[in-house]
């Protein structure tokens, strides 16, 4: 349950007492959730039982568990919860966000590191992508896009059922690369443990955490957001770059495969678009 969402959608069908205090817990979640029952019956100017029938009212057990509810939202963050006016960010932010998103990860991912997974990709059968949630799936899905061009045979997938089913299915030798940009993704950990058991390489970009400590190699990505929350999370950019390089290596160890493919990728957009040389090859 979303405790705040339940406070505000039954308000006013609360009665005077239950209000005042249903009106202090959202204007603090911090203090509500930290307060004992005579503190917030005090601050609320009611009883301890206004309290008690307030969480009954939320469809609470008791009032311990209207406190943890509220200790849950308020880790949300304060960012989330307020109502007051933010400012819009002006054009040069966004493009200032990126900027150091990107400075932030500079060096982190190293050309041992890159080397040692385009190796594996390289000599693989075939390359599995994983990745869930709104980045990581489209950024599966990009990293698809940039190997079929190179000549290396792979697939994207999103789905958690797809993924434990192709998972299953690996031979020993190929490589799983698991893409997540918070670094904690039960599906996609699952599944590169399932690869794992018959033999197949797990490659993560990704933050350190529980999916990193999966991986034969890990390529090192960190995040770091905000307080602004209403602009598109600056992060999805480090995995797109992280994925660039990989695909700058595997083009380059596997040049003689990819240039042809490559050429032939040219030839055929340019006869679609009826114009040549520097379009973007495919983009």
């Amino acid at each position: 349950m979303d405790i705040v969402s339940a406070i505000r959608d039954r308000l006013s069908h609360l009665r005077p007492a239950e209000q005042r205090v249903a009106k202090l817990i959202l204007s603090d979640l911090s203090y509500a959730a930290n307060a004992t029952i005579s503190e917030l019956a005090k601050k609320a100017n009611t009883s301890n039982t206004s309290i008690s029938r307030l969480a009954k009212a939320l469809d609470c057990k008791n009032v311990r568990e209207l406190k943890l509810k509220v200790a849950q939202s308020a880790a949300v963050g304060e960012r989330f919860n307020s109502n007051e006016q933010v400012e819009k960010k002006e054009i040069p932010a966004i493009y200032q966000g990126i900027h150091e998103i990107l400075a932030l990860n500079a060096g982190l991912i190293t050309d041992e590191n890159i080397d040692l997974a385009s190796q594996l990709i390289t000599e693989a059968g075939h390359t599995l992508i994983l990745g869930v949630g709104g980045g990581s799936s489209i950024m599966a899905q990009e990293c698809h896009n940039r190997l079929f061009r190179l000549d290396l045979k792979s697939n994207a997938y999103s789905d958690p059922m797809l993924m434990r089913m192709t998972t299953a299915t690996v031979d020993k030798g190929d490589v799983v690369l698991c893409l997540s940009l918070g670094g904690v993704s039960p599906d996609v950990q699952n599944a590169a443990l399932i690869a794992k058991d018959y033999g197949a390489n797990i490659i993560t970009i990704c933050p350190s955490g529980p999916l990193a400590e999966l991986a034969d190699i890990h390529l090192p990505i960190e995040t770091h957001e905000g307080d602004y929350i209403f602009k598109p999370s600056a992060s999805r950019y480090v995995m797109l770059a992280a994925i660039d390089i990989l695909a700058s290596d595997l083009a380059v160890k596997n040049q003689r495969r990819s240039r042809e493919k490559l050429r032939r990728l040219k030839v055929q957009l340019d006869q679609y678009r009826g114009c040549a040389d520097r379009l973007p090859l495919g983009d």
